[in-house]
């Protein structure tokens, strides 16, 4: 397996943010619930940012491959606690384009987190 998925990483991230302006997009169609502006507009948001950290984790940059593990490990739980909320304000169209989300962030954390990965990014004074 290739030791360098930041790629794939950016590909991912990529996707969730076109995902999320295409679920904003519906939003404005249907009309969208306050609840799900503010999710879709932060998913949006997280999404560009993670992009940007992508680039600079493939550069070496440990900060933003730490923010990005943490991110990909946290957000997919966050993405099950809105699937399974039984009246969290969010329309069954938008619950299925998180778990799309959550997927596409789960994958992210597979490949971030190979033990492959997590060495390249050594804690400082660890350097071999």
């Amino acid at each position: 397996m290739d030791n360098n998925p930041w790629s794939a990483v950016r590909a991912l991230f990529l996707a969730v943010l076109v995902l999320s302006i295409a679920t904003l997009a519906v939003a404005a169609v249907v009309g969208g619930t306050w609840v799900v502006w503010l999710r879709g507009g932060a998913v949006a948001v997280a999404a560009a940012w993670l992009v940007a950290l992508a680039g600079q984790a493939a550069r070496g940059r440990r900060p933003a491959y730490v923010r990005i593990r943490f991110v990909s490990l946290a957000a997919p739980v966050g993405v099950v606690i809105i699937l399974l909320a039984p009246d969290s304000g969010y329309p069954g169209w938008m619950k299925a384009e998180q778990a799309v989300v959550g997927v596409l962030v789960a994958a992210v954390a597979f490949l971030v987190n190979r033990r492959s990965v997590r060495e390249a990014f050594p804690k400082r004074g660890k350097l071999s």
